[in-house]
This record gives C-alpha cells, structure tokens and sequence, in this order.
C-alpha cells in the first residue's frame, strides 16, 4: 500500500462538516439530536429559482459549459456587483465555480506556494488554514480580541506581517463570530495592504444576511488601488439557500482569474450547468424572499443570544450578521457533573451531545478556544429545545 501524502496528513477534516454528520446519524438511529452545527438556511430554494433549473434540464442545458461559467452567468454576476457593490468587472475578471469554497481553494492554488505566509485571523471559518497548508504555504494566525468584536485591526494586521506574508483573509459577516467590518474599519485595512503590497481574499459569502443597522462593504469598493489587489469570492448557497446547488464565484484581477480558469479545467471543468441556469434567475429574478428570510434569521438571533446570556457561565455577543451565535463558555471550565470534568470547549460540546443530545461546534475548530458556535438557522421550536436543554445541562454542573 502506498504512503499517502505528507499534505493530507497535515490536515484534518471539515469539523462543522463532522458534527453535522454525526448528529444525523444518532437521529437516523432515532435519538432525538437538536442540531445547531449546520452552516446551511433551513428555508428551501425559492419556487422561481427551482422553476428554473428545472426548466434547464428540460430544455437540454444539460451539457458541458466553459470552464469559468457561462456568459449569461457571468453577466449576471457582473450585474450583481454593479448593482450590490458599486463594482466593475469584465467578464475575463470573474469566474465560476463549485460553491464559495471551491473559489477559495482555486485562489490558493493559484497564489500560495511554499515559503508564503497567508494572514488569517481568529476566529476563522474551519477550511481558510487548511486550503493554505494543502498548498505547501503556511497560515499564520491572528488573533482577535471579543471587546474588538473579533475584528482585525490595522495594528493587529501590520504587526502580523513580514517579508515572507503574501496575503490576508477577510471575511465581513463573519463565520463563527457574526462579526461585520465597518467602512472605516475597512479602509484602515486597505492602507495597510496598499502600503504592505498585500492580496486581500474577502470572502463575502454572508453580505445579504445583515441585521438592524450594519450595511456591508465589500473592502474592493474603497478604491482603485485596493480593488487592483483583492479577490471577491462570494455564492448563492447562504442568501438563496442554496447550499446544494453548489455555485460560488469569484471577481478579482485578469490574471488570477484566468490561472484558476485553468486550475479548474483541470479539476472539475465548469460547475454545474444546471445550477448555473439557476443562479442566473437567482441573481436576475426577483428579491423579495430575502428579507423574510432576514427577518427571521433576526428573531431567532435575538432569542437564542437572551437566552444564552441568561445562562450562569456563558456571555454572548448579538451578531450583526451571518447565522451563527459564538458564545464564550470559559467560566464553565473546572465544573463537573460526577466523574465528567469540563476542561475546555471541546468537553462541553462533547457533554451536550453525549448527555443532552445537543450538537453544536466547539470554539477550537475556529481557533478560538473558550467558546462555541451555534447556528440559529433552524426552526424557533428547535432553538428552544435545545436551549432548553443547553440551560438544564449547565445547570447540573458544579
């Protein structure tokens, strides 16, 4: 049998991925699991958006399409940026590809190499270190400050670098945090890329899911300079729920763009050509099923950070975005309920499952031990289920 290879073993496998999968399958054996790990909008595709990939597959579009998207597509995306962003690009400046993720991994294929460093502050969304290590590069994390709302700072961000740092990661809302960067927060990072000669990758996956007063600002409006050195991946899985569908794309410089063209030709050629179609009616139809959608997100945000606040032990942030709750719960550590001791947050998550068949995913997993991530896109009789059960369990620790 063959060895496998060095980079695999440096790596590890998705664990938000992995809690998901074994909370469906205590509940495919019938246990009752209040699942909070799934980053995925429990609202189904909207009916146009369906309509219209199913009306592809009947009128044959069905085949093979370029590599980087169609041009319809394309277009579409070109439109959505105009529109969203305030954004110019040519169709040469965007590609298409199998989920926000798969644009992400094309982007470090295509930048990273051994001896770069890539900038990634924590907490961070589970696969940025792990894309970077697959590259032979290495990702030096970053870390936030909770009273700084978890976001990087230009001193944070300057201290950081050195001669061997090729790029830095934003991602605005944030996936654990809930986090958004601000206008101002935004330009003080673009001086220092400008000035430091940074990429920027800023992964706006979450723009659309905003809540009371934030408005997004993808950081490749500030200007020409910053435009001319950043990379915007973004997709349709969170804002249209369509996380199946598996359709992410990318805009940033010529040059980049065509070399992920090519790294994806030689990967999994285009996505999708019938999600493609279906994203075109995303992006170019109607609107109006995002702010329900917000506004629910909105409801149960508001009851799932009370109530965790009123739990003895974990303090909690209202987020201004994405869906996720990240609760500190280190005032936990040192309690026990018999022989079981809650060391760190990787043991309380393990109690909650194993005890109270709550899933949710332990702050290490996005480099921030301490605290854990709930996502609140599930029903509001599942939230309070759960921390129903969250609230008893703790309860019995002592």
């Amino acid at each position: 049998m063959s060895q496998l290879a060095e980079r695999v073993k440096n790596i590890k496998p998705s664990p938000t991925l992995a809690i998901e999968a074994k909370a469906k399958k205590m509940k495919a054996e019938g246990v009752d699991v209040v699942g909070f790990g799934a980053g995925e909008p429990d609202f189904d595709t909207p009916e146009n958006i369906k309509e219209a990939g199913i009306r592809a597959i009947r009128e044959g579009h069905t085949k093979y399409t370029a590599v980087p998207g169609t041009d319809e597509l394309k277009d579409a995306v070109i439109a959505k940026f105009k529109r969203d962003n305030g954004l110019d690009y040519k169709r040469s400046e965007i590609i298409v590809s199998c989920g926000a993720k798969h644009s992400l991994y094309n982007i470090a294929q295509v930048l990273f190499q051994g001896g770069d460093d890539v900038l990634i502050p924590a907490p961070y969304w589970v696969s940025y270190p792990d894309q970077v290590i697959l590259n032979d590069a290495n990702p030096v994390i970053v870390p936030t400050r909770e009273e700084n709302n978890f976001l990087l700072t230009p001193e944070l961000l300057a201290k950081a670098i050195t001669p061997r740092t090729k790029a830095v990661v934003i991602n605005s809302p944030s996936n654990p945090t809930g986090s958004g960067y601000s206008r101002a927060a935004l330009e003080k990072i673009a001086a220092v890329a400008v000035e430091r000669d940074l990429i920027v990758i800023s992964d706006e996956i979450y723009e659309k899911l905003v809540y009371d007063d934030f408005t997004h600002l993808s950081i490749a409006s500030l200007g020409d300079e910053i435009k001319s050195r950043t990379i915007v991946v973004n997709g349709v899985s969170k804002a249209y729920a369509m996380t199946g569908w598996r359709i992410g794309y990318a805009a940033g410089p010529e040059n980049i763009i065509s070399a992920m063209s090519k790294v994806q030709s030689q990967s999994t050629s285009n996505p999708s050509s019938v999600a493609q179609k279906a994203t075109v009616e995303a992006l170019n139809g109607p609107q109006d099923f995002i702010p329900g959608m917000i506004a629910e997100f909105s409801r149960r945000r508001k009851y799932m950070v009370e109530r965790l606040n009123a739990i003895p032990g974990i303090t909690c942030r209202m987020p201004v975005g994405a869906f996720y709750a990240f609760p500190s719960v280190s005032a936990l550590f040192g309690k026990k309920v018999g022989e079981r001791v809650i060391n760190n947050s990787g043991d309380l998550a393990a109690y909650l499952l194993e005890d109270s068949k709550v899933a949710l995913v332990s702050g290490d997993a996005f480099g921030a031990e301490g605290y854990v991530r709930l996502s609140y896109a599930t029903s509001m009789e599942n939230i309070k289920k759960g921390l129903d059960r969250i609230e008893e369990a703790v309860s019995r620790l002592a």
